[in-house]
């Protein structure tokens, strides 16, 4: 029996590149997609995955790439990880340049997305299969912060985006995943979000135990893609034990309360 198979955005780095690694670990084909195809390409040597160069608020190129998957093979599942977050300012200070594109990143590609490969998905699990889509949002969506409104509004704005159309798939064998971390330490997030700046991009983890990494949120991924096909990860919430919630996040060692006190 052929490997399913399955398409993995925001492959070129982070927890879109760790996807498409702990996908192939546990044998699934990968096609990997982001804009930067010398990465993707670098991947595909490494573990034998395959790639497409897109931009993913283009809707010529996620048409392109529909195109392209629908003429090499089956579609059992989408991974939609490309995002991402811009600026820490207060909502009365926004950059409407900041806001706008993290809707199109965030929101707008994931309809685009959906719009594209549900079809190839549908094909994909007729006669008795099934198939996935997946969605990386994040605690974000779920509770607001100070000088995070652009970033809450986009990833809110996704979330529902994957609530609706879990109702709307309501009787299909697809199976609507959605998973959202908290605090992950990646080498690109944060430095993208402040403009580049490293020193402040570092000081974000600074003293916390052991953040979530990219890998865990990939191992939670492949856990739910390759669970018995009639059960369904509705949503996943998931935090560094040092965060207990979008605003509470310890620094410095975990150590257990004196049992004496």
């Amino acid at each position: 029996m052929a490997n399913r198979r399955a398409v993995v955005t925001g492959a070129s780095s982070g927890i879109g590149e760790a996807t498409v690694r702990a996908l192939r670990a546990s044998g699934w084909d990968v096609v990997g997609v982001a804009r930067r195809a010398a990465r993707l390409e670098a991947l595909d040597a490494e573990l034998g995955s395959r790639s497409f160069a897109a931009d993913l608020t283009n809707e010529a190129d996620v048409t392109a790439l529909a195109a392209h998957l629908s003429e090499t093979g089956p579609v059992h599942a989408f991974v939609h990880v490309a995002g991402g977050a811009r600026g820490t300012d207060r909502v009365e200070e926004g950059n409407p340049a900041d806001w706008r594109w993290m809707f199109e990143v965030n929101v707008l590609s994931a309809q685009l997305l959906a719009a594209a490969l549900l079809p190839l998905l549908r094909r994909a699990s007729h006669d008795g299969g099934h198939a996935d889509a997946v969605f990386v949002t994040s605690t974000a969506a779920q509770t607001a912060y100070a000088g995070g409104g652009g970033y809450n509004a986009a990833k809110a704005g996704e979330s529902m985006l994957v609530h609706a159309l879990r109702l709307e798939l309501n009787g299909e064998p697809i199976r609507v995943v959605e998973i959202a971390p908290g605090m992950v330490f990646t080498e690109e997030f944060s430095l993208n979000r402040l403009g580049g700046d490293q020193a402040a991009a570092e000081a974000v983890y600074d003293g916390v135990a052991e953040p979530l990494v990219a890998a865990d949120v990939a191992d939670v991924i492949a856990y739910a893609m390759n669970a018995p096909g009639h059960v369904n990860l509705d949503l996943v919430t998931m935090r560094p034990v040092a965060q207990s919630a979008q605003h509470l996040l310890a620094r410095g060692p975990l150590q257990p309360r004196d049992p004496s006190i």
